[in-house]
């Protein structure tokens, strides 16, 4: 019975750490910074590829 808590305490502290990670992702608006950082190394990328210009 011990160890099926103990299994419980640390899903717990799993779910509640990941649940502040996630908060503080949404509250400081890290995603968009993420991708705002990370736009031009993507839009590099995107004008190398040849296109096809035939309509």
């Amino acid at each position: 019975m011990s160890v099926f808590i103990q299994v419980i305490c640390i899903a717990a502290i799993v779910i509640a750490c990941l649940f502040v990670l996630s908060f503080l992702v949404y509250f400081f608006n890290l995603d968009m910074k993420l991708t705002a950082m990370l736009a031009p190394i993507f839009e590099k990328h995107y004008d190398k590829i040849d296109r096809d210009k035939h309509l």
